[in-house]
């Protein structure tokens, strides 16, 4: 499938919830090394701060992001994560003393229907790293929250 046709049907509607996956390229486990993830972090906050998407929940898993945020009023969901993904690869690129993509192009999005139960969606998300045996209990893995908690 190519890139334009995961974008066919794309609606950003302002106050929606969506899902994001976004994969690393090659799915290459760069955010097993917690700095390297607190860096994506950071940036994901700066979406927040900046206005264009509230985070609900996420989970940073070694080679891919799963968030859950409701788009800003004045934000197009593509814009916002291209913003995102561009901004991270820069940090993570100059920590690691690497270049070239950080992120697959694609992105997978979900915007979440008014009979899906959020919190269920949030602990999905953040029981990733039980569910992929990375820990035995949530509270020993880093890079997860969500705002329930």
């Amino acid at each position: 499938m190519a890139y334009d046709d995961l974008r066919k049907g794309r609606v950003s509607i302002p106050g929606q919830i969506y899902f994001i996956t976004t994969v690393t390229t090659n799915r290459e486990p760069l955010f097993r090394c917690l700095y390297t993830g607190r860096l994506v972090i950071d940036e994901m906050r700066r979406s927040e701060i900046e206005g264009r998407l509230t985070t609900l929940a996420w989970v940073l898993m070694p080679d891919h992001l799963h968030w859950l945020v409701t788009l800003g009023s004045d934000a197009e969901l593509s814009t916002s994560i291209k913003i995102f993904k561009a901004s991270s690869a820069r940090r993570v690129n100059d920590r690691l003393q690497r270049c070239g993509s950080l992120w697959q192009r694609a992105y997978y999005d979900h915007a979440l229907r008014d009979d899906e139960d959020i919190k269920k969606v949030a602990h999905y998300i953040v029981a990733n790293p039980l569910r992929a045996g990375l820990v035995e209990h949530i509270g020993d893995y880093a890079l997860w929250d969500a705002i329930w908690l």
